[in-house]
């Protein structure tokens, strides 16, 4: 210290840099979007886990002399046509689209990962067969594959998450394979070739930790494409089936009824739905902004 340096000119020491997680959540807590997005997924997790017991009528049952009643201080969603209150069947409906679209989302998201861990990392004739593979399920129209498989394994729960989960997992695949490319250029993952370490430590150990960023991306984007897929699988009778109030199926049943001017019986449902993809969307711009800031 020199004769001119006092107290008062000498920086005070830097408390530490905060860590990588820190920034991308404390960047999260800022974000108006993901904020927002968050709201209104939680709203219909909560709704998932707990309607059944706020919701004023049973979503399963009929009443037939009060079919097609509209909007009221009654039923404030109206009735459908054989009298189930659409408030109540809104609410408990979001129950089976919130658990098969996030199952079929972490399906894709695993075998994405694996396939593109495999492929970025082997690159030569390994990359080239796995790749020309999902480039040919890529090629094909998702929803049309999707028919396929469930018209060929039938038509269950566990069928839709396997049938959408392997159809986003070359997507995702596709995703992983850039980022690992890039990441196996780097000293780390030499330094761990020189110390004759397997592939499988070197893929899942050193280099999955650092490409975990856009996975959450690419997995926060994936699932609001399989909430839509599972509401389109529903409206036209291949995903979740009767006497579910799931919002595809309740859509698939009173669409008919829109030409009679009952638009409640589908409206409700149709912005249920876009809500929640609205929600899923917010969530994913939120996370993308996170990690790029």
């Amino acid at each position: 210290m020199s004769a001119f340096d006092t107290p008062e000119s000498i920086p005070a020491p830097d408390a530490g840099p905060r860590s990588a997680w820190g920034e991308v959540l404390h960047s999260l807590t800022r974000s108006a979007t993901f904020l927002a997005g968050l709201t209104i997924v939680l709203f219909w997790i909560t709704c998932a886990l707990f309607g059944e017991h706020f919701v004023p009528y049973d979503p399963l049952a009929d009443d037939i002399i009060n079919a097609l009643a509209p909007p009221s201080a009654e039923h404030w969603f109206g009735t459908d046509q054989i009298g189930r209150d659409v408030f109540s069947r809104v609410i408990v409906g979001s129950r089976d689209i919130l658990i098969v679209a996030p199952l079929a989302t972490v399906l894709a998201t695993i075998a994405g990962t694996a396939l593109g861990l495999v492929t970025g990392y082997f690159r030569g004739i390994v990359d080239d067969i796995i790749s020309r593979v999902l480039e040919a399920f890529m090629a094909m129209p998702g929803t049309i594959v999707s028919l396929l498989a469930i018209v060929a394994l039938g038509t269950s729960k566990t069928t839709v998450i396997v049938v959408i989960g392997l159809t986003f997992a070359p997507i995702i695949a596709r995703t992983v394979r850039s980022a690992v490319l890039a990441e196996r250029e780097f000293d780390y993952v030499a330094a761990a070739k020189l110390r004759h370490e397997r592939a499988l430590h070197t893929m899942f150990v050193e280099i999955l930790p650092n490409v975990i960023p856009p996975i959450l991306v690419e997995t926060t984007v994936r699932l609001g494409y399989a909430i839509f897929a599972v509401a389109t699988l529903s409206f036209i009778g291949f995903g979740i089936q009767p006497p579910s109030p799931d919002w595809g199926l309740s859509i698939s049943t009173n669409y008919g009824m829109i030409g009679g001017g009952y638009w409640w019986t589908v409206v409700f449902d149709a912005l249920a739905i876009a809500s929640l993809v609205i929600g899923v969307n917010l969530v994913a711009d939120g996370v993308h902004g996170a990690f790029n800031d």
